[in-house]
């Protein structure tokens, strides 16, 4: 009896280490605890059991099962084993990529949100990872909408190409070019040499305002203006005096009570001297004519006539 109990022990071990060893074979580890969801594919492309899944290109589960919808017949339903840790956020999907040795990946694109995660059992949609060449399949039919407006453009910068004035525009630039290279190496000159001259000078004209504006603070103003307001008071009161002769002059001249004023007022007196004056002149003019009448010189004294 013991002995058949030690061979039903020993078949029942073998089992057990047969069935660990085929899930290890398959990459099943039996005694790591699992969440299992669903994958909805149109065309599941060879994947197979046992194929691991990836998150970010680590490997965060295996493939469990896989089922054909045979009642609607539009989908193969994927059951996936991910880690215990493995947290699934809300609009994840997942992707089969076939490898360059064979075989079908299936990877995890994870949602945006990680906080808000898809409870278990629930199911993710799948699709066929798109490479570069089936995103330019994809484009090929945009490409042919724009095979006209590409001729019209090629034919409009054939136009331009062509045309004289281009040239004549890009030899303008040129010539602008080497104006402004030579522009560039005068300006380094003057950068060089010219600017540290006159920023020399303008820091000694600076030095200089300060001085002066020092100086200047030191000065007595309030003595100065004192000054100047005793000038103007001086020049006021000469202007005065001056203003008092003038009238005092004006009323001399008009009156009659002086001598000065008698003479310039009175008629008489100028007829008088008019008189006199052409007196003066006849008498001028004979004495010229007759000098002998008025004057005579005789060495031996006068002759009686």
């Amino acid at each position: 009896m013991k002995k058949e109990m030690k061979i039903a022990l020993t078949a029942v071990v073998a089992l057990v280490l047969l069935f660990v060893g085929l899930n290890f074979l398959k990459g099943i580890n039996v005694f790591k605890s699992t969440n299992t969801y669903y994958v909805k594919f149109k065309d599941v492309a060879g994947l197979a059991v046992s194929n691991p899944v990836y998150a970010n290109g680590y490997p965060v589960g295996i493939v469990r099962t896989i089922d054909y919808d045979y009642k609607r017949g539009e989908y193969v339903v994927v059951g996936i084993e991910l880690d215990d840790e493995m947290r699934v956020p809300q609009q994840t999907r997942a992707e089969l990529e076939a490898e360059l040795m064979g075989g079908v990946k299936m990877t995890l694109v994870l949602g945006p949100n990680p906080v808000k995660n898809i409870e278990q059992g629930d199911t993710i949609q799948g699709g066929m990872h798109l490479g570069a060449m089936d995103r330019v399949g994809e484009m090929v039919p945009q490409i042919e909408k724009m095979l006209p407006k590409l001729d019209s453009i090629m034919d409009n910068l054939n136009r331009l190409t062509s045309d004289p004035a281009l040239a004549a525009t890009l030899h303008n630039a040129q010539a602008i070019t080497s104006n402004l290279k030579q522009t560039s190496e005068k300006l380094n000159v003057l950068m060089q040499n010219d600017v540290p001259v006159m920023l020399t000078s303008l820091k000694n004209t600076s030095a200089n305002a300060e001085r002066f504006t020092g100086k200047l603070a030191a000065l007595d103003v309030q003595t100065t203006l004192n000054s100047a307001n005793a000038t103007l008071a001086s020049a006021n009161r000469l202007a005065n005096q001056l203003g008092e002769m003038s009238t005092s002059l004006d009323t001399k001249l008009k009156s009659k009570d002086n001598t000065l004023g008698l003479f310039l007022n009175d008629r008489g007196v100028y007829d008088n001297l008019n008189s006199t004056l052409r007196n003066a002149d006849s008498l001028m003019i004979d004495l010229k004519s007759h000098p002998k009448r008025y004057v005579h010189f005789s060495i031996f004294g006068k002759k009686d006539k």
